[in-house]
């Protein structure tokens, strides 16, 4: 996976303990998705195979974690208390970081990504 300086000076502007919770979000994702690409995108960090598989950001007394997630009903079940108002996690600094549910919602997206992938060559061979 390609790393991105911007995320690196992106995840510099915030206070100590938030700075060491981004890290270790970007670390899971990393994780769950090894092939994925950093950018930032919307001015968040975001990573990337297809399209944007996951934005996650700073802020004040949490780490957010976009879009919300779709597909895996135990993963959504596990996520429920991380739920924000329009499904989008928010995973307070407060609290350790789920550093394997993080991992498995890259490794989720990757799954959707590439099936998305597949599916759009398919069209575009038929048409």
């Amino acid at each position: 996976m390609a790393k991105d300086k911007r995320i690196d000076e992106y995840i510099a502007g915030f206070p100590p303990k938030t700075r060491a919770a981004l890290r270790q979000v970007r670390a899971a994702l990393r994780k769950g998705a090894p092939a994925a690409e950093e950018t930032i995108s919307y001015r968040i960090p975001a990573l990337r195979e297809n399209g944007i598989l996951v934005y996650f950001a700073g802020f004040k007394n949490h780490i957010g974690m976009f879009p919300p997630v779709r597909g895996d009903e135990r993963l959504v079940a596990a996520l429920k208390r991380y739920r924000g108002p329009k499904g989008n996690l928010r995973f307070p600094l407060d609290e350790p970081m789920p550093l394997t549910l993080i991992a498995r919602i890259a490794k989720l997206r990757v799954k959707q990504d590439r099936e998305k992938a597949a599916a759009t060559a398919a069209r575009r061979r038929r048409q």
